[in-house]
């Protein structure tokens, strides 16, 4: 298959750890996806309407507004296909539950790295929007 037949995924982090941000940029922009980057969980519904994210992978512990309150709030402006994504090093129970109260399509741990996190985000761009069934 050539590389200009595979779709790019364009991939919206908010996170506000910068070294964190650029793990997860050039990670993923190594395999190929578009990644815009934002600091703060204000500001994200716009970011979603401007950038037009296929998957937003959202931090969790923002000290203004929790993530998992950002995923409805940002959601009324994303495209119809926008998948929003949990991240946190929170314990994965903790974050499953997030998940699910938020209607966020899936969660992810912050100790999710490098190919992992590429398959991962490619897998859950790939499935229908219910987060577990």
């Amino acid at each position: 298959m050539s590389e200009a037949s595979v779709p790019t995924l364009r991939v919206l982090v908010v996170d506000d750890d910068p070294d964190q941000l650029d793990l997860v940029r050039r990670t993923l922009g190594t395999h190929g996806f578009e990644v815009h980057t934002h600091n703060s969980a204000l500001g994200v519904s716009n970011m979603v309407r401007t950038s037009a994210p296929d998957l937003v992978l959202l931090d969790v512990d923002f000290p203004a507004l929790k993530g998992d309150k950002v995923v409805s709030l940002a959601r009324q402006y994303a495209p119809r296909d926008t998948k929003f994504i949990l991240y946190s090093a929170f314990d994965e129970a903790q974050l499953r539950t997030l998940a699910l109260s938020s209607g966020a399509d899936g969660y992810l741990s912050k100790s999710v790295q490098g190919e992992e996190l590429v398959r991962k985000l490619s897998a859950i761009h790939n499935r229908g929007r219910r987060l577990l069934t």
